[in-house]
């Protein structure tokens, strides 16, 4: 008869269900513990590091001109120096002869830079106007104690973020020629420099099929201009930032659904959808008092660039060789982009800004047609006296606010 068969004494021993229930219990508990205090450290990680790691936006952002056609070493930069040292020493002159104006100083703040210089300066200004939201900001998204998840999500933007204004900054870098760079929401009325992307000058008058030092000498015409505006009128720098910085104030109030609400419009913008009802698709996002606050803006950078434009086209007359020429192959060159570049421009809302070149040519013209020469010194009397939105498309009825006479009987 067969016996029974033999125990195996290397089978564990049975827990008991109810003792399960116990390790389970503080297993859990520990285990959440541990998360918890990992979801508070990763949220103080989220916090000190805030919105943008500003270094990497540098990295990308180069890293991307690297390829740009053109590149200069340092001692060629260096080399042309004396170039823009003697466009300035005929453009200052000349500029403070047609503008009734002294322009003290600006020639010794003039700055030759590459590419990438270009964009550790742009990175200083993008920093301190995000680090003017970057509180709220994070509050909105990382309220006190709102754990692992939210902290893990907001450093997930963060690399986002960081990415995309590193290829927004490559892809502007690759295409701004000149720059008068001012601190507008600094603490510290400083005056700013002017700066000069050689490469993108050269890349472009050899594109424009234009001579290098006469165009040299048109764009340090207008960006000198951009100096007068400024530095002539000490209260336009303070009541620009005002209205940037109320613009911000708002901004973050109801930055909550923003993002969700950018990548709709952005999507539409994509799709070809374009404007409704003459808005940008940034427009869209904004409220009432956003929206006023974005076109009056709008109208001032209007004026401030198309009086830059019309000013480098009169002064050049005297001063540029050819500048009719360079003036037509230029703005030519503004309106015939290829796809990408306005795809591009619309997105990042830089199409806006070559709006704001045409609207305000072609109302600094008609003024001056309208009204005399000495009508354009009255737009910068104070704040009273810059255009309204509405304006900007009807000349007259500026002339007719500033009681002035019109010299011709034409409308707008």
């Amino acid at each position: 008869m067969p016996g029974n068969p033999p125990r195996d004494d290397r089978r564990p021993p049975r827990i008991p269900e109810e003792r399960l229930w116990q390790v389970g219990f503080v297993v859990g508990s520990v285990l959440g513990a541990a998360i918890t205090v990992a979801g508070r450290q990763i949220e103080r990680s989220a916090r000190s590091a805030g919105l943008v790691d500003w270094r990497q936006v540098e990295r990308i952002a180069i890293a991307r001109l690297r390829s740009a056609p053109g590149a200069l070493e340092q001692s060629e930069l260096r080399a042309v120096e004396g170039e823009y040292a003697t466009a300035m020493a005929k453009v200052v002159p000349a500029l403070s002869a047609h503008l009734g104006t002294d322009l003290p100083g600006v020639v010794d703040r003039v700055a030759v830079v590459d590419r990438g210089e270009w964009v550790q300066a742009n990175t200083v200004a993008f920093a301190q106007l995000i680090g003017k939201l970057e509180g709220q900001l994070l509050e909105q998204m990382l309220p006190e104690g709102a754990g692992f998840g939210k902290a893990t999500m907001t450093i997930a933007n963060r690399w986002v973020t960081t990415r995309q204004l590193g290829l927004l900054l490559g892809f502007m870098g690759q295409r701004v020629l000149g720059q008068y760079d001012l601190a507008l929401l600094s603490a510290e009325a400083t005056p700013g420099r002017l700066l000069f992307v050689e490469e993108n000058i050269r890349q472009t008058a050899k594109a424009l099929d234009v001579p290098i030092g006469p165009f040299r000498t048109w764009i340090a015409l207008h960006e000198t201009t951009h100096a007068f505006e400024f530095e002539a009128h000490p209260w336009l720098r303070p009541y620009l930032a005002s209205r940037l910085e109320r613009q911000i104030s708002l901004f973050s109030d109801d930055a909550s659904s923003l993002g969700r609400d950018a990548v709709k419009a952005i999507g539409k913008t994509l799709r070809g959808e374009g404007r409704r009802d003459d808005q940008h698709w940034m427009e869209r996002l904004m409220s009432v008092e956003q929206r006023e606050l974005f076109r009056e803006t709008q109208a001032i950078m209007s004026l401030l660039e198309g009086f830059g434009d019309h000013v480098m086209d009169e002064v050049g007359k005297d001063l540029v060789p050819g500048v009719e020429r360079i003036s037509a192959r230029f703005h030519g060159r503004r309106v015939s982009r290829t796809p990408f570049e306005k795809a591009m421009l619309r997105i990042t809302g830089m199409d806006l800004k070559m709006e704001q070149y045409r609207k305000g040519e072609v109302f600094v013209a008609e003024i001056e047609r309208l009204a005399g020469a000495p009508a354009l010194r009255r737009l910068w009397d104070g704040p009273e006296t810059l255009p309204k939105p509405d304006e900007i498309d009807r000349p007259a009825d500026w002339v007719r606010r500033m009681g002035l006479n019109l010299l011709t009987g034409g409308e707008t």
